[in-house]
């Protein structure tokens, strides 16, 4: 009987061969090649080994469909995995479930297996559809990713299972067909929200027989997305119950801390966690990649080391040249244009064959465009690929060899997942990480034990979110009237806000409920990504042709007049940027290769409207509570490709943002700075670097990203009328993130005044105190005052 050997646990077809390639390289001797010569050696602060386990086989449940357990047999699959068997198990029993282990473990398997099984149970029922499914993934590629694999497990199954996608990308004439006929629908927390729910009527006989709610990657709903996903589960589950049905929810996550606890916050139901793998592992080398220093200098005369752009563009273009199957995770759509880019002129100088075979992988693209790059990869085809993290989330990439990391993702659960992408044969894999020039990233390449020997972070989302939950309570509204009884069921913050609702005239109280009464779609209140409005279309010029999109909040950052914008390989530069267009925001560009990139420059100020919280160290405080945000893109900067060197700056005329969020900040007395020895003249500088390095540091203590969040340093805030330094969530009504700073404020800044002071530079560089995003330059700074301004700081901290 073959072995469960699944590449990520996403359900294998027959055809798929087990086992390593044969042409597999062991991943020591590709490091070795990568690393060859004493200047690349340099460069690996760290390596990990982490070394082989075998797997541990258990039973499917005897309540599982006979048909099923043989379908999945002939797909290569024998006995699955003990947490497989377990997870079915808990799913028959119908508790909501959710199965957190590692990338390559088979969650997809563990919640197929009884998804298929109440299918089968269904099909042989007089009228309606019997039992019913619906998949939630974060992103379109994941789900019609899994419908390839569904189809390929259940093709033995026949007609019982109907398996369709539902997304935005769905034709609209095989939408009737799906509401109709399909028993298992795979969509997205989008269109759940904004599509299925508000049409429920529509789709009355499915929800009347649904039975699971399978809720994948659920780990990356966190912050405000997560808190608008938890609404949306809870209006699933209120519609739901309208038709008598009372689905139980089956959650897969990566490696988690308390993926239970998160679960239930998720979905508003107690969930079981199953947490052991038991699934084999194939040897895993991880190495820490630090870029080396160049002879350039940057903005206050800082030392520049080489970009991790430049170097995993290099590392790219070697191990696709070496016939290494690879792909490079990036941070942002631009960085993963440029590697794709660098990595296919460089190719073209060793074979002219080569360049081809390497791409770039985005969110903004077309339909059409994700689905080639998608067969590509599955094909073997394409040997390298540069991907931001739409490619992350569970994308059957099975025969990789190597995966690089091109900066730090945001949190240890994203790292892992994204070095799991490799050796999902269960032959050996190579994970490198290579360092940005940034306080975080260089704090994990000189400390790996804050990678290796740390566990991953708690997820953080906050239901309670009024920002959040208002729209939510409309929406609700609108698609069945609200009553006292429904209002437990989103939060206890519910009817304190239903009166607010009321006066603005989005809810009318008619007897013992609340009604919807304007003429907008309540959906639309919502933007459950926080995109913050509608996406700006990116449009050449001369043609017209729509090139892609780009989220409204990123807009005045990314396609202001004059940003660089890169796409499928070619450059452009923006040409005018129309936020007030009939049509809709727009963005016209015009082919060019100019030899600069751009990054936008803002100013910030911040009001205290609240503090819930005040902590004394000292004579110092600590706050959290509520703060108004006040943002303006000024201008932007004109830098060298590949060294990063400053060639100009340009200002720009936008209008201002206003944000009101939660916040943490810390204020310090005249007399601390005296104690401190910290002149007025140095104050500003001390501030503002200690700023800089805090939100650095942040990801390392909360699910974030150092652009899910901001800061402000005041030398005399007319709040506090105190030195002070705000960290605040760059979402609406907060993310969470900030109030985990907050409880975590001790293990945080005592980490980032380490950052400071371990870090090699005279004055202060990128590695340390500097920021790529500072609205002011980067000016001032001062490196030996915010050591001291922290150390005295912590020396009474709680």
């Amino acid at each position: 009987m073959a072995s469960n050997a699944d590449d990520a646990g996403k359900q294998r077809g027959a055809s798929r061969p087990a086992g390593p390639r044969p042409d597999s390289v062991p991943p020591r001797s590709v490091l070795a090649q990568l690393a060859a010569g004493p200047a690349r050696a340099a460069r690996i602060t760290h390596t990990e080994h982490l070394p082989p386990r075998p797997g541990r086989h258990a039973d499917w449940p005897a309540l599982i469909r006979p048909e099923v357990v043989d379908a999945v047999t002939a797909s290569g699959i024998g006995r699955p995995w003990e947490h497989q068997a377990r997870t079915a198990e808990r799913a028959l029993a119908g508790e909501s479930v959710v199965v957190a282990t590692g990338t390559a473990s088979g969650k997809s398997l563990a919640y197929a297996v009884p998804v298929l099984s109440a299918l089968l149970d269904g099909a042989g029922q007089p009228g309606g559809r019997g039992a019913t499914a619906l998949y939630l993934s974060p992103t379109k590629a994941l789900a019609a990713d899994q419908r390839r694999a569904l189809a390929g497990l259940a093709a033995p199954l026949g007609t019982a299972v109907r398996a369709a996608v539902y997304d935005g990308d769905t034709p609209p004439e095989e939408r009737e067909w799906v509401r109709r006929h399909a028993n298992y629908v795979l969509t997205n927390p989008d269109m759940l929200h904004r599509g299925i729910l508000p049409g429920h009527a529509r789709w009355a006989s499915f929800l009347r027989a649904l039975r699971y709610v399978v809720v994948d990657e659920c780990h990356t709903y966190r912050g405000v997305f997560g808190s608008h996903v938890a609404h949306v589960l809870r209006r699933l589950r209120r519609v739901a119950a309208r038709y008598g049905a009372e689905p139980a929810f089956l959650l897969a996550s990566a490696t988690a801390a308390e993926p239970g606890r998160a679960a239930a916050r998720l979905t508003g139901l107690p969930v079981t966690e199953i947490t052991e793998d038991a699934s084999p592992r194939g040897e895993l080398v991880f190495a820490l990649w630090e870029p080396p220093l160049t002879e350039l200098r940057g903005e206050r005369g800082a030392p520049v080391r080489r970009t991790a752009t430049a170097e995993t563009a290099d590392l790219l273009t070697d191990l696709a040249a070496g016939g290494v199957r690879t792909v490079a995770f990036v941070r942002s759509r631009r960085g993963a244009e440029l590697i794709a880019l660098l990595a296919r002129e460089r190719l073209a100088e060793v074979d002219r064959s080569l360049p081809g075979r390497v791409a770039a992988y985005r969110g903004g693209y077309l339909p059409e465009e994700r689905r080639a790059l998608e067969r590509a990869l599955h094909s073997g085809e394409l040997l390298g690929l540069a991907a931001t993290t739409a490619l992350e989330l569970g994308v059957d990439v099975s025969g990789l060899d190597a995966v690089l990391l091109a900066g730090y993702p945001g949190t240890r659960a994203s790292l892992w997942q994204q070095a799991g992408r490799a050796g999902r044969r269960g032959q050996g894999a190579l994970a490198v990480l290579v360092a940005r020039d940034d306080p975080l990233d260089t704090y994990l390449v000189h400390h790996p034990e804050a990678i290796f020997r740390r566990p991953v972070e708690s997820t953080v989302l906050d239901p309670d979110n009024p920002y959040v939950l208002a729209p939510h309570l409309c929406a609700a509204a609108a698609e069945i009237p609200l009553t006292e009884t429904d209002l437990a069921l989103f939060s206890p913050a519910a009817a304190e806000l239903l009166p607010q609702l009321e006066q603005r005239g989005l809810l009318r109280r008619r007897g013992a409920a609340w009604y919807w009464t304007s003429r907008r779609r309540a959906a639309d209140l919502a933007d459950i990504r926080g995109q913050g409005g509608r996406p700006v279309q990116v449009v050449e010029e001369g043609t017209g042709r729509l090139l892609g999109t780009v989220d409204a909040a990123a807009a005045h950052t990314t396609v202001h007049e004059g940003a660089v914008h890169l796409h499928r390989g070619s450059s452009y530069v923006v040409r005018h940027l129309g936020l007030d267009e009939p049509g809709g925001p727009v963005a016209l560009v015009e082919e060019a290769s100019p030899p600069w990139t751009t990054l936008a420059r803002d100013t910030t100020a911040v009001t205290v409207l609240e503090t819930t919280t005040r902590v004394a160290w000292g004579a110092a405080r600590l706050c959290f509570g509520s703060v108004e945000v006040t943002n303006q893109v000024v201008s932007y900067l004109r830098r060298k490709l590949i060294t990063g060197e400053v060639l100009g700056e340009t200002r720009l005329d936008l209008p201002p943002r206003t944000l009101r969020t939660r916040a943490v900040w810390w204020t310090v007395t005249e007399e601390q700075l005296d104690a401190a020895g910290i002149a007025a003249e140095v104050l500003p500088g001390a501030l503002h670097a200690a700023e800089h390095a805090s939100i650095g540091m942040l990801p390392l203590f909360a699910t974030c990203d150092r652009w899910d969040i901001g800061g402000v340093s005041v030398a005399l805030h007319p709040d506090t009328l105190l030195p002070t330094v705000f960290v605040y969530d760059g979402h609406p009504g907060g993310a969470g993130f900030a109030e985990r700073a907050f409880h975590t404020a001790r293990a945080w800044l005592t980490a980032t005044r380490e950052a400071i002071a371990s870090c090699e530079c005279e004055s202060g560089c990128p590695s340390c105190i500097q920021s790529p995003k500072c609205g002011n330059g980067n000016e001032p700074l001062h490196k030996r005052g915010a050591v001291r301004l922290l150390t005295e700081l912590l020396r009474d901290a709680a």
